[in-house]
């Protein structure tokens, strides 16, 4: 069977008048296609009509489309009531309605007493199996998930999920409407979280460890990874927009789904919130409280006032070392050369993945003269130092002041293998390998679907490759020496790269 994504007489049908289905009408009918939409709730329907043609008159104000375009886009929209029967001559049918398994399949076991046979049954279902939902089907060979993020109109990315019983051709017609509308398609198999949510579980998980380790606070967390690694956001302030409750419920899900995948082990800390109703910004309270709707941030650590001290910086890494060491000079630092260390002087060690104690162990250097920084990420916006267990305050607070005499930030940190930003974006790439090495999707598409659905600053291949491939794998390798833990096992697809000294976004036939 075929189905021409492009063709001028496509009609596709969209069930659900919520948020996510009007959003779909509007980019649908926006690219030319003939959109049905109706939904069981009486006056849903013709809301979300309003509502569109009141975003079109918005864009039509700010210039992004004329009024000759924004009133086509309206003529081909057409609300229909009566139940299934007006869905009847749809060659593509979309439901948006409540994530619910048995409501779904009671949806499409509906749609096909009258549809044709060849007409695409799809899901816009965020977290059921699409494969369950066509097994209460008469052809599940016609149905696949085509999951939208809210707002559809500007996240440019669409997952095209095939159930186990989906035929290609399905997933292939889905693909290109996707195109028509200018979203990018990012096809998958059926698996939990899909692709966007499964690669994004590192992100606050592993942020959850950090915290319930006592390495750092929320707040610390966040801007470490906003000013150092280029998120947009912290793992906590997303947590707080997107609701602690939805998270909470999210991060539980793929974990048990996954059968207990310590990859995805959530932390019994947002269980605790999520009793205490510390729901995020809708709440009024999650991590941080909030204030006529603005979050309230504490302030920073201030820069104590402290006597710099000599600094004699470990070579064990040479180009971290040659960076650090320019920062301080730029400082005025009294430097301390040479292969010794003196024992008058801060230590400073730059370590990748090791901790700030076992890299003071491993030099024989002096635990307490020992402080670690992170240059993974270079050393420009934001500054990460470490302390092991005995570091010496005067030591630790000597460090802090000639590394912010240049005016940049400071986070000190307790003592993690990995610090903060090299851990969570190991995490990141990690999970991303394993997408592609489990071949849940395309190496290209992991990326992009995670750029786009998530708002990263890279996609987690385009991180590993970024950083190194071998330099991710000895991150890994060294917190799971540490920990023990099968959370940070390397994925294979990225160990053979790293060993072999190739790009993470090379594929496989």
């Amino acid at each position: 069977m075929t189905l021409d994504p492009a063709g001028p007489d496509l009609c596709l049908g969209v069930i659900g008048a919520g948020a996510m289905g009007r959003g779909i009408v509007q980019v649908a009918a926006a690219a030319g296609i003939r959109v049905l939409i109706g939904d069981a709730q009486e006056g849903a329907a013709e809301k979300a009509v309003a509502f569109i043609a009141n975003m079109l008159d918005r864009a039509i104000d700010k210039g992004r489309v004329s009024a000759a375009d924004a009133a086509a886009t309206q003529d081909r929209i057409e609300i229909v009531h009566g139940g299934l029967m007006p869905f009847a001559d749809c060659q593509v049918i979309v439901e948006a309605i409540v994530e619910n398994l048995e409501v779904k399949r009671e949806l499409f076991s509906g749609l096909e007493e009258f549809v044709a046979d060849d007409c695409v049954l799809a899901t816009n279902t965020s977290s059921l199996s699409v494969t369950a939902i066509a097994a209460g089907c008469r052809r599940p060979d016609r149905v696949a998930g085509f999951h939208f993020f809210n707002p559809v109109p500007l996240m440019k990315v669409v997952e095209v999920i095939g159930g186990e019983l989906t035929d290609a051709w399905v997933t292939d017609a889905l693909a290109g409407i996707a195109r028509r509308i200018g979203h990018h398609p990012a096809v998958t198999v059926d698996m939990p979280g899909f692709l966007v949510n499964h690669a994004g579980r590192g992100f606050g998980t592993e942020a959850l460890r950090i915290v319930g380790e006592g390495i750092a606070d929320f707040a610390g967390i966040d801007r470490v990874l906003r000013d150092v690694a280029g998120f947009r956001m912290g793992p906590f302030e997303l947590m707080d927009l997107t609701g602690l409750d939805v998270s909470h419920t999210v991060m539980e899900s793929i974990y048990d789904q996954f059968y207990q995948e310590p990859r995805f082990r959530p932390s019994p800390m947002t269980r605790r919130r999520v009793m205490a109703g510390l729901h995020g910004r809708k709440s009024r309270r999650g991590y941080y409280d909030y204030a006529d709707g603005k979050m309230v941030s504490p302030p920073e650590r201030k820069v104590p006032e402290a006597r710099p001290l000599p600094v004699w910086v470990s070579p064990a890494e040479p180009e971290a070392r040659a960076a650090l060491t320019a920062v301080l000079r730029d400082a005025g630092a009294e430097m301390r050369e040479g292969t010794d260390p003196p024992g008058d002087a801060v230590l400073l060690v730059t370590p990748f993945g090791d901790d700030a104690t076992t890299t003071a162990v491993a030099q024989g250097l002096d635990a307490g003269r020992t402080v670690a920084v992170d240059t993974l990420f270079g050393l420009a916006r934001r500054r990460t130092l470490m302390t092991t267990p005995v570091t010496d305050a005067a030591v630790r607070d000597s460090a802090h002041v000639l590394l912010a005499a240049d005016g940049t930030a400071v986070t000190v940190i307790h003592d993690s293998p990995g610090f903060i930003a090299q851990r969570v974006v190991a995490t990141i790439v990690n999970i991303g390998c394993d997408i592609a090495q489990q071949r849940i999707a395309r190496p290209a598409d992991i990326d992009t679907a995670v750029r786009l659905g998530l708002g990263y600053p890279k996609g987690p291949l385009g991180f590993g490759d970024a950083i190194g491939p071998r330099r991710v794998l000895a991150i890994l390798e060294a917190m799971e020496r540490f920990y023990g833990d099968p959370r940070y096992r390397p994925s294979p697809w990225l160990r053979r790269r790293a060993l072999l000294g190739v790009s993470l976004t090379t594929p496989e036939d």
